[in-house]
């Protein structure tokens, strides 16, 4: 049996779980430029749930979008954090709706017994903190694709 591919995502919806720093990473480089607004970030402290509503690229469609010569795709998606025990945000302005937020990275900082901080790295120095007791990550598309209102692949320069 081998690893899944990008490649195998094509049209299909994704829905995947981290548990460990390797799962993460897979979910940091899906949604590396995804956006929202600052009003689709959600905490519920008795949930102990963080939750975020991201228009995401869909890198796993990259190559085949190029290939056939259809346009860059984005997807609304679900990124869940569980077993949160405290947010704190550092250039992010609580109850900004006008805002858009584009994410970098997920990283996580261990601590003790599996527990740690995860990261979420956000353009423009921004960043948010989630005290953890363990890597509990959800990434689930809720809508179908649509054309990038950019029509293009996101682009850093080196």
């Amino acid at each position: 049996m081998a690893d899944a591919r990008f490649e195998d995502g094509d049209d299909k919806s994704l829905r995947l779980i981290a548990a460990d720093a390797d799962d993460l990473q897979v979910i940091s480089t899906l949604v590396q430029d995804a956006v929202c607004p600052g009003s689709e970030m959600k905490w519920r402290k008795s949930q102990r749930r963080f939750a975020v509503l991201i228009n995401r690229f869909r890198w796993e469609d990259q190559k085949v979008a190029k290939r056939i010569g259809r346009a860059a795709e984005r997807v609304q998606s679900m990124l869940v954090f569980d077993d949160v025990l405290r947010v704190a945000a550092q250039g992010v302005q609580a109850g900004d709706t006008d805002t858009i937020l584009s994410v970098l990275s997920i990283s996580f900082e261990p601590a003790e017994d599996g527990a740690g901080s995860m990261i979420l790295t956000l353009a423009g120095d921004g960043a948010i903190k989630l005290d953890v007791e363990a890597i509990n990550v959800t990434l689930q598309d809720v809508t179908r694709p649509y054309e990038a209102p950019s029509g293009k692949s996101p682009s850093h320069p080196v």
